[in-house]
């Protein structure tokens, strides 16, 4: 069957669009995506901008409409951090439904990150033993760590690249003094959640998944995209701290110029990279994995996983804490 998946995120709307069937591997289709920015249109009050509520919703229905003349049978919409922290956003989920008839639904922290963790759980199988998994999103930090296909841990944290580009490094480049206060506060910051983390046990296997990471491991000599998503790439703690002196030197136009790095990520590759950093340096971790499979393939396999368990006589039972297709679960 085709699915679509909308994700709207805190700088992207993307369109991804698979054939997917139980026990099969989804094959993407077709990508589609547009820059947003909506982080960048929230105003002194938290509120989503009306420019940029018309924006989505104008969005929404473009991408909406490419979902099925693409013949998608089903278009799953879901928002993450910005829409989900939006003051109004109860009235702008409102009008992208009545405009466009698409049903957002707003992930909460940890949907996001046992979602993603559930992915990662099937792209790498049961062999690798219990997985730690970081995910660097515009607005927060997904972390989970578990030996089954629901984490045993499940976090999110407001350390998202995009977030902390605007509350810590707005100057172009940042400055020097700037890079160092955040890496202190981001090692103060992530001491708790660490050890919440690592308290089921320590990982045999470290991933990160996410745009950020995959950009980041490019930088430090990882095969290109063109290698397809089978080629291990890895993220070494020694690699990013050279690739962080030498991006937190140039501008994000330079920065986009870099392979791998796109315009609309420039800016906020540094904070993310920051918060990698940190990140890895909290956990003890020397080496990550990149999965290419992430948030989006976690909201498919559990759609397929959803319509097994709801066919006539299935055990209707799912790993405790892994969320349904319509289904949130509380921080």
């Amino acid at each position: 069957m085709r699915l679509g998946v909308l994700d709207v995120g805190s700088n992207t709307v993307h369109l991804l669009v698979v054939d997917a069937h139980r026990g099969g591997h989804p094959m993407p289709m077709s990508s589609t995506k547009a820059a947003l920015r909506l982080s960048e249109n929230i105003d002194d009050d938290g509120c989503i901008t009306p420019a940029g509520a018309q924006r989505l919703t104008r969005t929404v229905g473009e991408f909406a409409g490419i979902a099925k003349t693409s013949g998608c049978v089903e278009l799953m919409a879901f928002a993450t951090s910005a829409v989900r922290e939006a003051a109004n956003s109860d009235e702008v989920l409102a009008r992208v439904r009545t405009e466009t008839g698409v049903n957002l639904r707003v992930l909460t922290g940890v949907d996001e990150a046992r979602l993603t963790f559930l992915a990662v759980r099937r792209w790498y199988g049961w062999s690798a033993g219990r997985i730690l998994n970081l995910d660097i999103g515009g607005g927060s930090l997904e972390m989970s760590n578990g030996a089954d296909e629901a984490p045993d841990v499940a976090l999110s944290l407001p350390l998202g690249a995009g977030r902390l580009t605007r509350e810590w490094l707005s100057a172009d480049p940042p400055g020097k003094r700037r890079v160092s206060v955040l890496r202190d506060w981001l090692d103060a910051e992530l001491v708790d959640p660490a050890r919440r983390l690592l308290e089921p046990g320590r990982p045999d296997l470290a991933v990160g998944t996410s745009k950020t990471f995959r950009t980041l491991a490019r930088l430090t000599g990882a095969a290109p995209s063109s290698a397809g998503p089978r080629a291990r790439r890895t993220l070494t703690s020694s690699g990013l701290r050279q690739v962080i002196a030498f991006i937190s030197r140039m501008t994000a136009a330079d920065r986009a110029e870099l392979e791998g790095v796109s315009s609309d990520r420039s800016q906020q590759l540094v904070a993310g990279a920051l918060v990698a950093e940190a990140s890895m340096r909290a956990l003890s971790l020397d080496t990550l994995e990149i999965c290419p499979w992430a948030l989006r393939e976690g909201l498919i396999l559990r759609k397929l996983d959803t319509d097994l368990e709801n066919e006539p006589g299935a055990d209707n039972g799912r790993p405790t804490g892994v969320p349904g297709p319509t289904e949130t679960v509380s921080r």
